[in-house]
């Protein structure tokens, strides 16, 4: 070998260093995304020029959501260092409460998303605007009522969950706050998804990331700084969801967003205000939608109320858990939603098989991002769990149920990436099974096992599972809709339901 050679390979290699540290420390989401995504795309598994347009309209939402739920993690942090466990406890009963706006308000996105990518990718760009107009007095006719309600009656609310007094007067606390929020999460997730529909992702990152960062920054100040504790908590989020709203009403009425500048979609003040037909499209796709998203939030209340039996230290354990694999979970923030935006954009343009190619190379970089997450969060789960809680059995407690939840992730991934061309093709049901079967078919059952005997004829008595049961349900919620909806995203015939809800073009045949 030469001597020149060694140099030159020290070179390249330096090169090749310096190239992967730019892309890092320029975005190291994106940066992540391609480290995974390449390796795929050189061996033949997946399309360079896919995985590359998927990503640059993922990263964005990721951002979005690593921003959103460490607030909410953050809050949970803040909150359990000032009052302890039984306040984490309160919080995580009251927040299904809280977030139904978030519940219904995500559904009707999902339709608005599958409306608004389809027409953008057929260039009937006149339709968008009536679109966001339908999706935002749907989202006003839904949680308005729910504002009223969480603000009138929140002790009753939390009350039937809740065991514990301290627990249930924490949780009312946090949710009577919370019911002004309400109306601005559902209006902020329409804002969202009409943008990534329009693949325009980075602009929702910065407003909505933005209020994120400023929930954490109002928390400190209520909680640490002013003493208000839970209450102080949920007015920093109330406040930073009504300035997010307020930006994005801004924008889309044609103003030049900080950092942003203008919108690509903008909604006029003038007529028309209603179309029966987009309103009866927006209905026909979200409703499967919005009924996945409350099959999980109602399961939340009997889940809760079984754990509630083990005492505030599980019940914080498991909300800590779930919370870190919402953490853990926010690639689907990305992956799914570019998922659905870029089929959706192929199938109005009435070419089918590249909607499932999207479809197929998504959900194999989904599945290999979330391998990583979840080694890494496992190998970690002491130290991560040490952020909630002190030293002694809580912490080992925790840890545990971090792990668990590192496992279960995986799953939610691969539900995530597969769920995606469905929601564009309006094929909204399936999600719904599959999600109806975890809960109420497994992690509900499970769940219950773990407070209870059950004898079975001719078999015996089978003791109860303990905390083991909290564990199986923890997993089951997720693997069981994965297995449904990824059995139907290979069947295709999401396809041919698209056809129903496409602009005037010509489709192409289902292969």
């Amino acid at each position: 070998m030469s001597p020149q050679n060694p140099l030159r390979v020290s070179l390249r290699l330096a090169r090749i260093v310096a190239f992967v540290l730019s892309r890092a420390l320029r975005n190291p989401v994106k940066w992540l995304l391609w480290v995974v995504g390449a390796p795929l795309a050189r061996a033949g598994y997946v399309d360079g020029s896919r995985v590359e347009r998927a990503t640059e309209l993922a990263w964005p939402r990721i951002v979005t959501g690593l921003a959103r739920t460490s607030q909410s993690v953050a809050d949970l942090a803040m909150v359990g260092a000032v009052l302890g466990s039984g306040a984490v406890a309160g919080i995580g009963i009251a927040t299904p409460f809280a977030f139904l706006a978030g519940t219904l308000g995500g559904g009707i996105a999902g339709g608005t998303i599958a409306l608004v990518s389809q027409r953008f990718g057929a260039d009937e760009h006149g339709e968008l605007d009536l679109v966001v107009k339908q999706s935002v007095w749907l989202t006003l006719l839904v949680t308005l009522p729910l504002s009223v309600v969480f603000a009138a009656v929140p002790d009753e609310l939390v009350g039937l969950v809740a065991t514990d007094p301290a627990m249930a007067a924490y949780g009312a606390t946090y949710l009577r706050v919370m019911s002004v929020a309400t109306v601005f999460i559902g209006l902020n997730l329409i804002a969202s998804r009409t943008l990534v529909g329009v693949d325009d992702s980075y602009a929702a990152m910065v407003v909505r990331g933005g209020g994120a960062v400023a929930n954490i920054g109002f928390n400190a100040v209520f909680v640490f700084g002013l003493g208000w504790g839970v209450a102080g908590a949920a007015a920093g989020s109330v406040l930073a969801n009504v300035l997010v709203t307020s930006l994005f009403v801004y924008g889309f009425l044609g103003g030049t967003v900080p950092f942003v500048g203008r919108f690509p979609v903008t909604v006029s003040l003038r007529g028309p205000y209603l179309d029966r037909g987009l309103t009866r499209d927006l209905i026909d796709i979200s409703t499967p939608i919005v009924a996945t998203n409350l099959v999980w939030s109602t399961a939340q209340f009997p889940l809760l109320a079984v754990i509630a039996v083990f005492g505030p230290e599980v019940v914080a354990a498991f909300v800590i858990a779930q919370r870190v694999r919402g953490l853990m979970d926010t690639p689907n923030w990305g992956l799914n939603l570019a998922s659905s935006s870029l089929v959706g954009q192929e199938l109005g343009q009435g070419d089918e098989f590249e909607a499932g190619a999207y479809g197929d190379d998504v959900l194999k970089l989904t599945l290999l991002v979330y391998l990583a997450i979840a080694a890494g969060a496992f190998a970690f789960a002491e130290p991560i769990a040490g952020v909630f809680v002190e030293s002694g059995d809580s912490l080992a407690l925790t840890a545990t149920f971090v792990q668990v939840a590192a496992v279960s992730v995986i799953f939610n991934g691969i539900n995530g990436a597969a769920a995606g061309p469905l929601n564009a093709s309006g094929d909204t049901r399936w999600p719904l099974y599959g999600r109806l079967l975890g809960l109420y078919g497994f992690a509900l059952p499970l769940a219950f096992l773990g407070t209870t005997s059950l004898a079975i004829p001719f078999v015996g008595t089978i003791p109860a599972l303990g905390i083991a049961g909290l564990f199986a349900a923890l997993v089951a919620e997720t693997l069981v809709p994965a297995v449904v909806v990824c059995y139907r995203f290979s069947t295709g015939r999401w396809k041919a339901v698209s056809r129903t809800y496409r602009p005037e073009t010509e489709a192409v045949a289902a292969d």
